[in-house]
């Protein structure tokens, strides 16, 4: 496979015509064939951990290898082998339901390869949610074309070699370019797109799609909380939080964005916070387990957040500020809490990607959840508290991508449960069963016998069409 660097339209055209026509001409790959393929990926990955690793470590200033093999290799092998177990029950014919007068009649649906799958894939986690969309489209029979960011080139680069190892041009085709080459790529007619990235970019793919009619599966992200029911020990809830905020550097999609906690516990989950952050990433700004901000764009916004929140008025928690000289990388953006946060603010408006964590003081869990419902609806929503009407209210009246109940993240390490957003957090999901339908036209299929009940509404009209229209008809 040749990697199609800076191209221009006619170029990125003429791989989807290749791959096209490699899929008419060899028609949908069989459970073996798939399987075989999900395999070869799979193996590559394993072999190739260090040199992924090396390759995000460089692109990144300093992610440790430790944290990319749990937080993005581990989860990606998993998923993988999960479409490897099932991806023969998933093609297997659905039979559904025939009414009395179509009898003898039968009916099935039939899970159809679309036929080539673009892909445009984020930089926090560049592998993995690369290759997990990339894995989906495969076990659903496709051929697929992937746009890695420019934001991690030393890891698009290794991908493209990898993949090129593997599979031919014509089957997985890997894309590297600036924006504009991603412009390009967005606006190819597709039989089907799934980006992952920011809502901003978002709404751009979807409008280039739109042009060629091209199915979407957004994965965006957006404002996810956490809410801290009072009366839950907080030092599980803070180092679960934490955990869930600093991992990456909290720059993952699904990282809690603010924390939401009873007006009198506030002070008592800074301090528990504070400790846990603490036990998790001792000497933080030296702490080899702890990730750099990605480049200086990202670390500058981040920190026009925290002065816009400290000019309208909120009070700055830096922890681990006392090492803060002994930064190793200049990138390295220590956990910090902003209290006393308005909803003029900035850091309470935007999507953070970063280890700031605003919390939110609340008075009760009613206005809590208005809270979170006057907001755009997020990727997920993580929950502190025990089984109990807090916990149903909470769940019944917020609509978010996906819930953690006392823990954060770990709804999307569950293969079997499908992964999306809702609103302005995304279209569509996949993971699960869902991402192979998402990949897959369910194709209605009817069978008819040649003496059935359908031939007594055919013309000409008689008696007996009258007795069969009132009884439908009543």
């Amino acid at each position: 496979m040749t990697t199609a660097a800076q191209q221009d339209m006619s170029d990125l055209a003429g791989v989807l015509e290749v791959q096209r026509e490699a899929f008419l001409r060899d028609g949908p790959p069989s459970a073996a064939q798939r399987r075989s393929d999900l395999e070869s990926l799979r193996r590559a990955i394993v072999a190739h951990r260090d040199e992924i690793a090396a390759a995000i470590d460089r692109d990144f200033g300093h992610r440790s290898r430790e944290e990319t093999f749990a937080l993005e290799l581990a989860p990606l092998v998993e998923g993988i082998r999960y479409l490897h177990r099932n991806v023969a029950r998933f093609m297997r014919p659905e039979r559904r339901s025939v009414p009395l007068h179509f009898l003898p009649g039968s009916a099935r649906v039939h899970y159809q390869p679309l036929g080539v799958i673009g892909i445009i894939a984020p930089w926090n986690y560049p592998v993995g949610l690369a290759l997990m969309p990339l894995a989906t489209a495969l076990a659903a029979g496709n051929r697929a074309m992937v746009k890695p960011s420019e934001i991690t080139p030393a890891t698009a680069e290794l991908m493209a070699h990898l993949l090129g190892e593997i599979f031919q041009n014509d089957q997985v085709a890997v894309v590297t370019g600036d924006m504009e080459v991603g412009k390009a790529f967005a606006a190819l007619p597709f039989d089907h797109l799934l980006f992952t990235g920011s809502t901003g970019v978002g709404r751009s793919v979807m409008r280039a799609a739109s042009d060629g009619l091209v199915p979407v599966t957004l994965e965006l992200g957006g404002k996810s909380p956490a809410i801290i029911e009072a009366g839950s020990p907080l030092d599980i809830a803070a180092r679960r939080i934490a955990f869930g905020k600093l991992g990456n550097a909290g720059q993952t999609c699904i990282a809690p964005d603010y924390a939401l906690a009873a007006e009198s516990e506030v002070e008592a989950f800074v301090a528990a916070y504070g400790r846990e952050v603490e036990k998790l990433y001792p000497e933080i700004g030296t702490n080899p387990d702890y990730t750099t901000i990605v480049n200086d764009h990202h670390h500058a916004r981040l920190r026009d957040l925290l002065e816009d929140a400290r000019a309208k008025g909120a009070r700055i928690v830096e922890i681990g500020a006392s090492g803060a000289a002994r930064r190793t990388h200049p990138r390295t953006m220590l956990p910090t809490l902003v209290l006393g946060v308005t909803d003029e603010m900035k850091v309470m408006q935007e999507e953070i990607f970063g280890p700031v964590l605003p919390i939110v003081a609340y008075r009760s869990l009613e206005e809590a959840v208005t809270s979170i419902n006057a907001k755009p609806r997020p990727l997920a929503l993580y929950y502190f508290g025990a089984d109990g009407p807090g916990r149903r209210l909470v769940l019944e009246r917020t609509t978010s991508g996906g819930v953690t109940i006392n823990d954060t993240l770990l709804h999307f390490g569950l293969d079997d449960l499908p992964f999306g957003g809702v609103g302005a957090s995304g279209i569509g999901a996949y993971h699960g069963p869902e991402g192979f339908k998402a990949m897959s036209h369910p194709k209605a299929i009817f069978s008819q016998a040649p003496l059935n009940g359908t031939d007594l509404v055919r013309p000409p009209f008689g008696k007996a069409f009258d007795y069969v229209a009132r009884y439908f008809l009543r």
